[in-house]
């Protein structure tokens, strides 16, 4: 077994024992190993086999058992008697936003309710006014919530494909008999929600049905849904399907650029090719019936008289008519990123302190740092009260003399309040080197109401940049009501930067309107907003978002040097 479905596992222990009312220390203790398994660099099989799984912070006596348990056997007695104290079903309401464990515990103490249809049915019927906790606006939620889940089932986060897709690859790749093997579909050009894993890979025909038996026997899987010599299918255990595709080597440049699509760009692709008298299909590149050798991708855009296409931007969104004239931007790379600005320390409600924060940006090659703990109206997330304030920036002061290859920003995430203006007086956001505006609260005004909340936020010349602009949780929460465009304008004109905010959960600002925000002047920052130290690589899948964007360096406020970036702030806050 895996780590990654090790670490679901601990996540679903956690949720199983919250569902029972267990110590809340031993519940975050399997939520803290969830995390801490998902994120380990090093090979969890040779912890376990080497008998270091102690030396892993945070990796307690009880937790270490249970992960040599999964490894060498596959399976765990004590998950599996705790998952048969609850009907199968009320897992699934855990993902109707607003409810959580106790709200779930109660539904099924009080109604029996352990579906998600049974649940929709007694909010329509309005069982759940006299519960203690649930009212009207509780129900009316809950029924937005149903509505969300319906439309969202089936889809997973990018982050979710990109650690299972990455790991098949790994595996695969340590078969001699695979000569290329590549993640292809969705997940390739990095949508932020994708519905499967599509993987394409080459070998000899006369080898194929030892390839797909290798791939059936892989560790981790539920089932085997189809298995064939040029194709199979597998579910993993929490339900999204890998496809594993098999062409000859000659065949893969195109079976990887076909299935990696989108269909959109590729029948762009295919009138193109019709037009200078070729056909493209999955099969080849073809001159009547004769057949075009290309080893690469690059060489199939090439003879179509093209630069080659980064497979994020294949969304025929004018990628074709900028190769053909050789304009495509020179998309920014997480090796550009310079240091980041949305991090939260163990003074608000993130986990690490703010050396050990300065400590993993020196590590990731970082130049600057920026700490912007939550404000004080995020009462729920611990924000800064204006004494803590001062001791955080006194501290920072004694960290900056420690640590001097790095400079340390005094930001904070100021909530932007109901009435469009910045917590703190402006004597005390006068004391930050830049300040992150997001929202918190009030997320159902109408579209008018909350346009000009944003955009009075965005005339304070104290704000820098504007954070998770939408409001979206991916598979969960739509966006709130806003003219988006309108508040991209705003940002223009104010030069306030707009934050991609790099969380899988968020993705936001949304890819189709990077572009948007880009012609209209507006830097972009690509921000973790992490809550631990190992949320800051995070930043990958906000690339990928900037990406598809069609963002260049220049384009990304925390792609440059440090001296331009300390002017930007100052130039900023001086309303310059």
């Amino acid at each position: 077994m895996d780590k990654n479905e090790i670490s679901r596992i601990f996540e679903e222990i956690g949720v199983l024992m919250e569902l029972k009312g267990e110590n809340p220390f031993k519940v975050r203790a399997y939520y803290n190993g969830a995390r801490i398994i998902e994120l380990m660099e090093e090979d969890l099989h040779q912890l376990v086999e080497e008998n270091r799984l102690h030396e892993i912070e945070g990796i307690g006596k009880a937790l270490e058992e249970k992960i040599i348990e999964l490894v060498k056997t596959g399976e765990l007695e004590f998950y599996r008697r705790l998952k048969e104290e609850f009907p199968e079903g009320l897992l699934e309401l855990l993902k109707i936003q607003g409810l959580g464990p106790k709200k779930v515990r109660v539904l099924y103490d009080k109604l029996n309710i352990t579906s998600v249809e049974e649940l929709e049915r007694a909010c329509l019927e309005d069982k759940l006014s006299n519960l203690k906790g649930f009212g009207e606006k509780t129900t009316k939620k809950i029924l937005e919530g149903i509505e969300n889940y319906k439309n969202f089932s089936g889809q997973y986060l990018i982050s979710t494909g990109l650690a299972y897709g990455n790991e098949m690859v790994k595996v695969l790749k340590t078969n001699p008999l695979i000569k290329r093997v590549s993640l292809a579909g969705s997940i390739r050009r990095h949508k932020e929600t994708i519905k499967d894993i599509d993987i394409i890979a080459s070998c000899d025909e006369d080898n194929r049905l030892a390839v797909m038996d290798f791939f059936t026997s892989l560790e981790g899987i539920k089932d085997v849904k189809e298995k064939g010599i040029t194709k199979s299918s597998l579910r993993l255990p929490m339900g999204i399907n890998v496809d594993l595709r098999l062409v000859g080597d000659g065949e893969y440049p195109n079976a990887l650029q076909h299935f990696t699509g989108s269909k959109e760009h590729n029948t762009a692709l295919r009138q193109r090719a019709k037009e200078m008298g070729y056909k493209v299909n999955e099969y080849g590149i073809f001159k009547g019936d004769n057949p075009q050798p290309v080893k690469t991708e690059e060489d199939l855009y090439k003879l179509l008289q093209l630069d080659y296409i980064p497979p994020e931007i294949r969304e025929n969104n004018g990628e074709i008519e900028a190769a053909e004239k050789g304009n495509l931007p020179n998309l920014i790379k997480t090796s550009d990123i310079k240091g980041v600005m949305h991090i939260h320390s163990n003074y608000s409600d993130g986990h690490n302190t703010i050396e050990e924060l300065v400590q993993k940006g020196i590590s990731l090659g970082f130049k600057y740092i920026g700490i912007s703990d939550h404000s004080r109206s995020a009462i729920y997330a611990g924000g800064l009260k204006e004494e803590d304030i001062k001791r955080q920036h006194e501290e920072i002061g004694i960290l900056q003399e420690k640590y001097k290859d790095i400079v340390i920003l005094k930001g904070i995430e100021s909530d932007i309040l109901a009435d469009g203006s910045l917590d703190y007086s402006d004597e005390v956001l006068e004391s930050f080197d830049y300040i992150i505006g997001s929202i918190h609260s009030n997320f159902s005004m109408d579209i008018n109401t909350m346009t000009k909340r944003l955009i009075k936020a965005i005339n304070n010349r104290y704000l820098t940049i504007l954070g998770h602009a939408t409001g979206r949780l991916l598979l969960s929460r739509p966006s709130y009501t806003l003219d988006i465009e309108a508040v991209i304008e705003a940002c223009g004109k104010n030069q306030v930067a707009i934050e991609i905010n790099s969380n899988p959960h968020r993705l936001e600002l949304d890819w189709r309107m990077c572009r948007f925000a880009k012609e209209r002047g507006v830097f972009i920052a690509i921000e973790p907003d992490a809550h631990r130290v190992e949320g800051i690589d995070d930043i990958q899948y906000g690339v990928g978002v900037a990406r598809k964007g069609w963002l260049e360096e220049a384009n990304v406020l925390n792609s440059w040097e440090t001296d331009k970036v300390l002017e930007f702030l100052r130039k900023r806050k001086s309303n310059i």
